[in-house]
């Protein structure tokens, strides 16, 4: 992942100062028509929050400082998106939550509608289906191309070409995915777009036209021989039909694996020939899954790799600076997070951080599911279960640097309690707290992976208040064609007209679906 962070710092140097140069290009220049080529990148689960911390990670993995300004200021220490000439802020609440899901806020992103929590493009009735940004882009001729670190038939990119009541249909997602006629899917997979969950979407998408290209090799060959009609699921698919997580990379099962930006340029290599210009929807899914199991370095490296992502387009828009147009968004923050802990105060140590090797899904699939098997029958109810048990600190401390002499003793206290109750039997299991401090210390998640990653994040001065979704509004990053239409301060349904009137598509959203 090192590498890529470089590489990415080294291209924001350069964007910066072109930036600063050239304000002109967030105004119109085509004439008489609207942005011929739209991204529109969504960092699932991502706010703020999630942007300073990863700034902050890459300000010292890159040797400087988080507690020194000039370093966080430094071009190279900072994301693409957060150099883009425009920033806007938008409200995230949906019709009936302050505390949005990922499907009603798609539809904000997509339709221009407020609906509920779980419906995707209709009304709050259900009853009432809406056509999309992208629909709309593909009837005026334009390509389009979605992509996602999650599956294809999960909430956010089903926005984008789908319309159900509830976001759990998912193989009704997939028959309206394979129905779509859009020229690029990539990322994840379908997870229910098989025979065995009703209609083969797989099969209807064939008989539509569209070739499956996997794999490394054949996905980077799109860049040089690009396809009408195709379909690119990762290689591997960690976890859901989903891709793996950056900080995963290092894996042996990552050898064939490519990333979201290198999927961003083979969509733009497949969709760049035509006339009429393209639609590229790009969502950092696994943003959000990280923030959920609070694991803030999984987090930040997929903010690394969406955020290069958002790289691949900044190119494009070099070449093409008078017809692109770039969003940046979220859909909601997720976990809580916060930059500051009740234990640091005003100190950080966001170096703690590089020394974490795996997700937290990754450690619990593989190093936790084997140390589990080899101790579980052997377990007896003492409070040294851990402390005495010199593999699980040594896993503790290669896989996420963490070093158990140089706990505290409340530190060493909750990661014993998740131990005993881990090895037990995961949630199902025992130790000495009582079960409403189990739900509040452990959520829905492994007992001792996510203590380990809290005590991780605290001593970085990282902080987390929830596993699901919090309230707060979100940053918007823009360049290029009709840019300023996205600064200020506005509502989340507001981005999507924007889109449209940056487009020049005539109607007004929202648009029934037929």
């Amino acid at each position: 992942m090192k590498s890529m962070i470089v590489k990415s710092a080294v291209f924001g140097c350069t964007l910066a100062a072109l930036f600063s140069a050239n304000q002109t290009e967030a105004r119109p220049t085509r004439a008489n028509s609207g942005a011929k080529y739209v991204f529109f990148f969504l960092g699932d689960g991502m706010s703020a929050t999630q942007i300073q911390a990863t700034e902050a990670w890459l300000t010292t993995a890159n040797g400087g400082s988080a507690r020194n300004a000039e370093d966080l200021l430094n071009p190279g220490n900072r994301l693409n998106m957060t150099k883009l000439p425009i920033a806007g802020m938008q409200t995230t609440f949906d019709a009936g939550a302050l505390m949005t899901d990922s499907a009603s806020s798609a539809t904000a992103f997509s339709c221009g509608i407020k609906t509920l929590s779980g419906v995707i493009n209709m009304d709050t009735t259900k009853t009432t289906g809406y056509k999309s940004i992208a629909q709309l882009a593909h009837e005026m001729g334009m390509s389009v191309g979605v992509l996602s670190s999650v599956s294809l038939d999960h909430a956010t990119p089903a926005a984008y070409y789908a319309s159900v009541p509830s976001r759990g249909a998912m193989n009704d997602i997939c028959i309206q995915l394979a129905n779509s006629g859009y020229e690029f899917f990539g990322g994840g997979s379908m997870a229910k777009g098989g025979a065995g969950f009703g209609t083969d979407a797989w099969a209807l998408a064939a008989t539509n036209g569209y070739s499956v290209v996997s794999g490394r090799t054949a996905i980077l060959d799109l860049i040089n021989n690009p396809q009408s009609k195709v379909i690119c699921p990762n290689a591997w698919l960690q976890d859901s039909s989903a891709m793996p997580y950056h900080v995963d990379f290092n894996a042996p099962e990552a050898s064939n694996n490519v990333t979201l930006a290198e999927m961003t340029e083979a969509a733009i290599a497949c969709l760049e020939s035509d006339k009429d210009g393209f639609f590229i929807m790009v969502e950092g899914g696994k943003i959000d899954w990280a923030c959920h199991a609070n694991d803030a370095m999984a987090a930040i490296g997929d903010m690394i790799d969406f955020d290069n992502a958002v790289g691949e387009a900044i190119a494009f828009y070099l070449a093409h600076p008078n017809d692109t147009l770039i969003v940046v968004t979220g859909d909601h923050e997720t976990g809580g997070l916060t930059i500051g802990h009740a234990t640091t105060g005003y100190s950080e140590n966001y170096a703690g951080l590089t020394n974490q090797t795996c997700s937290f899904t990754y450690f619990g699939a593989n190093q936790w599911t084997a140390h589990k098997a080899a101790y579980a029958d052997s377990y007896t109810d003492t409070p040294t279960n851990l402390v005495s048990n010199a593999d699980m600190l040594n896993l503790m401390e290669e896989c996420f640097g963490l070093v158990y002499a140089d706990l505290n003793d409340y530190q060493k206290e909750k990661l014993e309690d998740a131990y005993d109750k881990s090895i037990t039997g995961g949630r199902s299991g025992t130790n000495n707290n009582s079960a409403a401090e189990n739900s509040y210390l452990y959520g829905s998640y492994e007992p001792i992976v996510v203590t380990i990653t809290h005590i991780l994040n605290e001593r970085a001065s990282i902080g987390w208040t929830s596993y699901s979704h919090t309230g707060v509004p979100v940053p918007v990053f823009a360049a290029g064609f009709d840019a300023y239409r996205f600064a200020g301060f506005y509502d989340n349904t507001d981005i999507a007209k924007q889109i449209a009137a940056a487009m020049r598509y005539k109607g007004t959203l929202p648009v029934e679906r037929d």
